[in-house]
């Protein structure tokens, strides 16, 4: 039974008569006429009892009334969610990351992002990456990306990606002997970092602190090509995974050391607070990122 043969059970019950159906339902009365003979005569029996001024719904044509209401509510109720689901694909998200080598893939990502889910505004903020946390706390921003998970019910953490952090030197370093690094190693080195402070930086916060070593000088670099440069003249020592260089063109002479026995490993989490975690864009983000990342940096 068509959609159209409900939609004038309904309109002709509400309505009083055929008369009275016709403008809402933007037909003829002889049109709309012909529509309930077609019905009943394939039904086999009479909707409505007509009268001069009364239609009354017969037994039958009362269930399929009734039948009506619910498939209409039905309707309406489905496309209401399809609306909230729609507006819910829209917004912006504010994004910023602790380790700054980060930003060196993450574009990648919103340009593909920005084709695939257009109204999905995205905003790198590029500010103090060791305050993240509390930017999201205070809503400032809506992810993070950070090395150690916060401990926080308002929060909620989403691992994403593992890797390994390498001490990377000239192979005329003394340390470029050593088949991997141990902590009491850096006491003597010049250390190149993106920024401080140093507790931001993976390698301190993550094996320096814990074995209570800091290096006789520390250089913030914020250029990584400048830290290549000098890492190329023997001038210095600087600690990243692999694939933070990967666009770069390394020299030959460069080498990458494994810091302990067992490797330097780090995890990678999105942040987000609690409550907006299923925001239909944030959730479409985060399901985006953690599959294609790891094709980033590979």
């Amino acid at each position: 039974m068509e959609l159209k043969y409900f939609r004038l059970i309904k309109t002709i019950t509400e309505e009083g008569s055929i008369a009275n159906s016709s403008e809402r339902l933007f037909l003829t009365q002889s049109a709309l006429s012909h529509q309930l003979r077609d019905l009943e005569e394939r039904l086999g029996f009479k909707v409505f009892i007509r009268s001069r001024n009364k239609w009354e719904l017969t037994d039958e044509g009362t269930e399929l009334y009734n039948l009506a209401n619910k498939l209409f509510s039905s309707i309406d109720e489905s496309f209401n969610n399809i609306k909230h689901i729609k507006e819910g694909s829209k917004g912006s998200i504010k994004l910023s990351a602790e380790c700054q080598s980060f930003f060196h893939s993450i574009p990648g990502f919103i340009q593909k992002m920005g084709m695939l889910y257009p109204e999905i505004d995205i905003d790198l903020t590029l500010g103090a990456t060791h305050q993240t946390i509390s930017q999201v706390l205070s809503n400032e921003i809506d992810i993070a990306m950070v090395t150690s998970k916060p401990v926080s019910e308002e929060l909620t953490s989403i691992k994403f990606y593992q890797d390994e952090i390498f001490a990377i030197m000239h192979k005329e370093n003394p340390l470029h002997t050593f088949e991997y690094l141990e902590g009491s190693h850096f006491f003597d080195i010049h250390l190149l970092i993106n920024s401080f402070p140093i507790e931001g930086v993976s390698v301190y916060e993550h094996f320096l602190k814990p074995n209570k070593i800091t290096p006789k000088k520390i250089s913030a670099i914020p250029f990584t090509e400048i830290s290549l440069s000098l890492i190329e003249a023997n001038m210095g020592i600087m600690c990243a995974p692999k694939w933070q260089l990967k666009s770069f063109k390394l020299s030959d002479q460069i080498s990458f050391k494994r810091i302990s026995k067992n490797g330097l490993k780090r995890n990678h989490y999105m942040v987000v607070k609690t409550v907006n975690r299923n925001k239909r864009y944030i959730f479409d983000f985060i399901s985006s990122f953690e599959e294609d990342f790891i094709n980033l940096t590979d």
